[in-house]
């Protein structure tokens, strides 16, 4: 009988855990509808400059003829590809940096001020440097792409690398581990929630790094669609833009998230 009553509260509680999540996709749902009506209605009634805010229905108009030209999905084509590039290596290249630091004591108190520095420093700002350094194309975008997010990186995981239970070496080194045995049994494998959190972080980053190269230098990208849409004056191109990169970001934001809850139950 408390077998039956036990098996009963859990799934009462698995079936509010599955209300509760529906309840919260329908007001989040209802909010983007509120704020799309609200935003139509504002633009039909002349309570905000259709020239400067367009409105949900024009946009939608111009996302439909630039989709069925086919004039859209090379340039979303081009902006996702350098910013998952320059994501995968903002990434990786600040993990290998973050387990030098870690690796190295003496190399660690050389290089924190300089960490410090770099990471207070607007990356924004060294946009041209990587123009002058790998020219006016595709490298100068990615590079800021990877940039901007690099740093952060290997800060947030070098100091997840300190902060893992020193008791575990301990124990570790007491049975004669090496360092290198330390780090990929106990150092690393504490850490992979942490590593796989700044994947999330670095999403936004690296969308950040790429559509200001695209301010820049580029030709083609979403970044190029907004700045193109400001000189010729038509905001319902950039605003449909900044629209196709806030799904796109949020699609590629998902699927960390999603990656996340799995490392996150194969690690626990």
């Amino acid at each position: 009988m408390q077998q039956i009553d036990r098996n009963a509260l859990h799934l009462a509680y698995l079936r509010g855990k599955v209300r509760q999540r529906w309840l919260v996709h329908l007001c989040q749902l209802l909010l983007l509808v509120l704020f799309l009506g609200t935003w139509e209605w504002a633009a039909q009634t002349g309570h905000i400059n259709v020239l400067l805010f367009s409105s949900p229905s024009k946009i939608a108009v111009l996302f439909w003829q630039q989709l069925t030209n086919g004039s859209l999905l090379p340039h979303t084509y081009v902006t996702v590809m350098e910013t998952i590039v320059g994501f995968c290596l903002g990434t990786l290249l600040g993990t290998l940096l973050a387990t030098l630091i870690w690796w190295s004591p003496f190399l660690s108190r050389v290089l924190e001020p300089y960490l410090v520095v770099a990471n207070s420093m607007p990356k924004v700002a060294i946009g041209p440097i990587f123009i002058v350094g790998l020219g006016p194309g595709l490298l100068s975008i990615i590079g800021m792409g990877c940039a901007i997010s690099i740093v952060i990186t290997t800060i947030v995981i070098y100091t997840s690398f300190k902060e893992v239970n020193p008791n575990y070496v301990k124990v570790m080194q007491t049975f004669g581990a090496n360092k290198r045995q330390v780090f990929t049994k106990a150092i690393l494998p504490a850490t992979i929630p942490t590593i796989v959190s700044t994947l999330k972080v670095n999403v936004g980053l690296s969308w950040v790094g790429v559509i200001v190269g695209e301010f820049l230098v580029s030709q083609k990208g979403l970044g190029y669609l907004i700045i193109y849409g400001f000189q010729v004056f038509n905001f319902t191109l950039v605003m449909m833009s900044l629209g196709v990169i806030a799904v796109v970001a949020t699609l590629m934001y998902q699927a960390v998230s999603y990656l996340e809850s799995r490392l996150t139950k194969q690690f626990q």
